[in-house]
């Protein structure tokens, strides 16, 4: 039976570092929350991030707009925030109604208060082995690795997924510390020969029940970073739980994994964030 990796216990301990470090500081780190329109589960992502922020001792301002704010209208509020002494991270909250261009106001944001690291300066940074600050999901399992003792060099890791926010990060991020890395996406072949390879297994692929037992090879690390909803509406991952947790020797819980080591990361980058612009 695997060991339940307890993502929750971790990000209460990071947070806790977060809030000493942040007392530290000659004025309070803050992060800029832009929320356009009305969508139900940003609005719960961008309260959860506002409750985090206060437990941090980290300043919180909201900018809440219509859903039909023009592009200029939104981009002129991030050059506001970028030229803010007080804001030390801007935080768009995605997805973006439909008619704004997502990346360009990605792009628009500062690099150094890119908190979420999704501009390509900071990308290029993480690609060549000197981040100024690291995608929350990615470092949030190389946080629960590292609390774990579970050895990365040498390691066959494969990644389910290769999206720009998780996937392709996440097997940068191994192979830089000597894991051997292969990224399967929707036309990998015989997919489930090369998961049974895998000392680590991460999945972020969206899947309900996706990596069951017999992609699994006895004593894997199992590490799952996605979010689904069952037939019932019970929030699950990517992994049919109950026989792979028999198999693998450790795993992610989800509720409970991977999502709130993000948010904790989340309020590390931003405490980097104010250390480097105080300093």
């Amino acid at each position: 039976m695997a060991v339940r990796i307890d993502g929750k216990a971790l990000a209460a301990k990071v947070k806790d570092q977060v809030r000493e470090e942040a007392a530290q500081l000659p004025r309070r780190p803050g992060l800029a929350v832009i929320l356009v329109g009305d969508d139900p589960a940003s609005q719960v992502y961008v309260r959860g991030k506002e409750k985090d922020c206060a437990a941090c001792g980290i300043e919180s301002f909201e900018h809440r707009l219509p859903a039909e704010t023009a592009q200029e209208d939104l981009l002129a509020l991030v050059r506001e925030l970028n030229a803010d002494s007080a804001v030390d991270g801007i935080l768009v909250q995605l997805p973006l109604p439909g008619h704004l261009n997502g990346e360009q106001v990605i792009n628009a944001i500062v690099p150094d208060k890119d908190v979420d690291c999704f501009h390509p300066f900071n990308v290029g940074r993480m690609a060549i082995g000197e981040p100024v600050f690291l995608p929350c999901t990615p470092a949030g399992v190389l946080e629960m690795l590292r609390e774990y003792d579970i050895p990365i060099r040498g390691k066959r890791c494969v990644v389910l997924g290769r999206s720009n926010i998780v996937g392709k990060p996440m097997a940068m991020l191994l192979t830089q510390r000597d894991g051997t890395v292969t990224i399967c996406h929707s036309r990998t072949e015989d997919l489930a020969e090369i998961t049974r390879e895998a000392d680590i297994l991460v999945s972020a692929v969206g899947r309900t029940k996706f990596v069951t037992a017999e992609m699994v090879k006895d004593g894997a690390v199992v590490i799952d970073v996605a979010m689904n909803r069952d037939d019932h509406g019970k929030l699950c991952g990517d992994v049919d739980f109950a026989p792979v947790e028999r198999k693998a020797s450790y795993i992610t819980p989800v509720p409970g994994g991977v999502g709130p080591m993000t948010r904790a990361l989340l309020m590390r980058n931003i405490l980097t964030a104010a250390r480097n612009h105080q300093s």
